[in-house]
């Protein structure tokens, strides 16, 4: 819900499936090419769980080779994970970076938080120019923090200088949503572009 009192300053974007895309099965899906062989795979070895952990700063040294000592047969297939991460992020969502950007030209206040491992985000921000474009970012696992747990909100806001009920947060996930706003920012859910413009009109802000 909007607080009619408080008009929004400050924007906050999460980044995977957002503004680009995610999707392990891309390149897994040649790797495992049979669907139940690689949805056991995800489900048992290279978890969502586990993958967390190095958007919570563990090394992805440690996670692979965590797995490796329960999984050894899974050894080439936990390695691929990392090595072939590349291809999981394969585009941007452009009607999203247009509204970014957008936001941004218009003189916003624009920083992102995000889930993301380290390294991998180095990479991300390499490939994708616009990553740049906001006042900053907060990256999970450069502070061994994550969404949605209050703390991440909070360093980000005290990061940015932002005040909470003049912020709105945009994520994919609904938890990371009701953290926000258990933080005291208002937030969305994102579902996609057009649906993101009607949500930032609500908030008076024409995108």
């Amino acid at each position: 819900m909007t607080d009619a009192t408080t008009p929004i300053r400050h924007i906050v974007f999460d980044i995977g499936k957002v503004l680009i895309h995610y999707d392990p099965h891309i390149p897994f899906s040649r790797i495992i090419p049979d669907e139940a062989e690689r949805n056991a795979f995800f489900a048992t070895v290279c978890t969502h769980e586990w993958n967390l952990e190095q958007d919570r700063g563990r090394s992805w040294a440690d996670a692979e080779d965590l797995l490796v000592a329960q999984h050894p047969e899974q050894e080439a297939n936990i390695r691929a994970f990392r090595a072939h991460w590349g291809e999981m992020v394969p585009h941007a969502y452009e009607e999203s970076v247009e509204i970014l950007e957008g936001l941004i030209a218009k003189g916003y206040d624009v920083t992102m938080l995000t889930n993301f491992a380290s390294d991998t985000f180095a990479e991300a921000r390499a490939r994708f120019a616009f990553l740049n474009l906001p006042r900053g970012v907060t990256v999970s696992g450069e502070k061994r923090q994550i969404k949605p747990d209050r703390e991440i909100y909070e360093t980000h806001q005290a990061a940015f200088g932002l005040k909470p009920a003049a912020t709105l947060f945009i994520d994919d996930s609904l938890p990371n949503v009701e953290g926000a706003r258990a933080a005291g920012w208002q937030a969305v859910q994102f579902i996609d572009g057009p649906t993101l413009k009607a949500d930032l009109a609500r908030f008076g802000l024409p995108v």
